[in-house]
């Protein structure tokens, strides 16, 4: 007798949301435990293994309490829930960009110490940057969107659910749309920032 092992549901029931925005106790909980492994796999993927205070699950946690406060005030349909979480998501991830960009007190290695990168580590470091730097040169939309599929390895149906685009297909074809011109930028660079006059 073969078992019914299908990955869980990009997309929490609605009957879940709705109760939860009601104000339904048990659905709360049930809902933030739904959620607390896409957020923090978007956290992760989103903010790497920058600095060692835990700033990703930091991250994850200041998400789903910033879900809890906006909840009862949640009046969309009960099946726009997860883009309105990764919104919520997006924002303190660029919270949390700017906060480790005004705190240069990240703690750093001894010279001395023994574990030292090597080459390997040094190449890896910069092609992640070169990857980073590319990335901010596509739009926010085409961003999010290579972030989850290809850096979280999100199915195209999760993303469709977490960005709110109507079908996997719509994912696949703007996935296709940004791959290329991020190869365009591989090849040619990114065009030079215009003066405005």
């Amino acid at each position: 007798m073969a078992t019914d092992e299908r990955a869980p549901s990009p997309r929490p029931d609605s009957r879940l949301v709705a109760a939860a925005v009601a104000g339904d106790r048990a659905a709360v909980a049930e809902l933030v435990k739904f959620l607390r492994p896409f957020v923090l796999r978007y956290c992760r993927g989103r903010l790497g293994m920058r600095g060692a205070d835990g700033g990703a699950e930091d991250c994850a946690q200041e998400v789903l309490l910033a879900v809890l406060v906006e909840l009862p005030r949640y009046r969309y349909e009960t099946d726009s829930f997860l883009p309105f979480v990764f919104g919520i998501a997006g924002h303190k991830v660029a919270d949390e960009f700017r906060r480790r960009s005004r705190n240069r007190a990240d703690p750093v290695a001894d010279a001395g110490d023994e574990d030292s990168p090597g080459p390997d580590e040094f190449a890896q470091t910069d092609s992640r940057l070169q990857i980073e730097e590319l990335l901010g040169h596509l739009p926010p939309e085409q961003r999010e969107l290579l972030t989850l599929r290809v850096v979280l390895g999100y199915s195209a149906e999760e993303t469709a659910a977490a960005l709110g685009l109507p079908s996997a297909v719509a994912v696949r074809v703007s996935q296709h749309r940004a791959l290329t011109k991020l190869r365009r930028l591989m090849h040619n660079g990114p065009a030079p920032k215009k003066k405005d006059d």
